[in-house]
């Protein structure tokens, strides 16, 4: 199956959704991303810190460094409660969005 490419603001939602557990350093990110979409989506890490950046500028994720699982400084990132609103705000919209592609697709 070819690669899906995510749409712009879809990778904001999925950072977030990935963060709902706890605090994570980007490399989890992405592997949550991976293993949780059975590797259909791959994020590149230039997307990925990109996307960090801008949402700690947001206010959406808070910030700080920590020592990974193999013992190395990594920056640990953690949604805000501004962040998991903003998360249940984009999750409502991305459903409203999936029903509505959906209803079109399935006109004959």
């Amino acid at each position: 199956m070819p690669d899906l490419d995510l749409l712009r603001g879809t990778l904001d939602l999925l950072i977030l959704k990935a963060l709902t557990w706890g605090p994570r350093h980007g490399y989890a990110v992405t592997s949550w991303i991976r293993d949780t979409t059975s590797g259909e989506l791959e994020v590149e890490d230039g997307a990925l810190y990109q996307a960090l950046h801008r949402l700690e500028q947001r206010g959406w994720l808070a910030a700080e460094w920590g020592l990974s699982e193999n013992n190395r400084k990594a920056k640990y990132y953690a949604l805000t409660p501004a962040g998991r609103r903003e998360l249940k705000a984009q999750v409502s919209t991305w459903d409203r969005y999936a029903r509505a592609v959906s209803r079109v697709l399935r006109e004959a």
